[in-house]
């Protein structure tokens, strides 16, 4: 009987620290298919410029500025419409790669994402 109760007192404490675990991946903006990175879009510049990220990650771009940009892949693989102020963008990366993008209204507003 010991042994017994001693397998589910250690059930219990494994259950108690994966939901422990999935609680604090929810709070940091993960979730269980892959994380989000945020780039700032302003003062006519995405910050960071470049990223790097492992493939499942998904990148949220959202506008600072007080025009509207766009966030438009090189290859046309992923597009947004103009955002405008506090507006974000979300694409996630599934195939390793480098993916160029820039701001079709601001051409010379260019970024990276290298995913791994």
């Amino acid at each position: 009987m010991k042994f017994k109760s001693l397998v589910v007192g250690i059930a219990v404490l494994i259950a108690l620290h994966l939901a422990a675990h999935a609680q604090t991946a929810q709070a940091a903006g993960q979730d269980s298919k892959g994380s989000t990175v945020d780039v700032k879009v302003d003062n006519f510049s995405f910050s960071p410029g470049t990223i790097t990220i492992p493939a499942g990650t998904t990148v949220k771009w959202t506008n600072r500025d007080d025009i509207p940009h766009t966030v438009v892949n090189d290859d046309q693989k992923f597009q947004s419409k103009a955002l405008d102020t506090d507006e974000s963008y979300s694409y996630t990366f599934t195939k390793p790669g480098t993916y160029p993008y820039f701001c079709s209204i601001h051409p010379k507003m260019t970024g990276k994402v290298i995913v791994q």
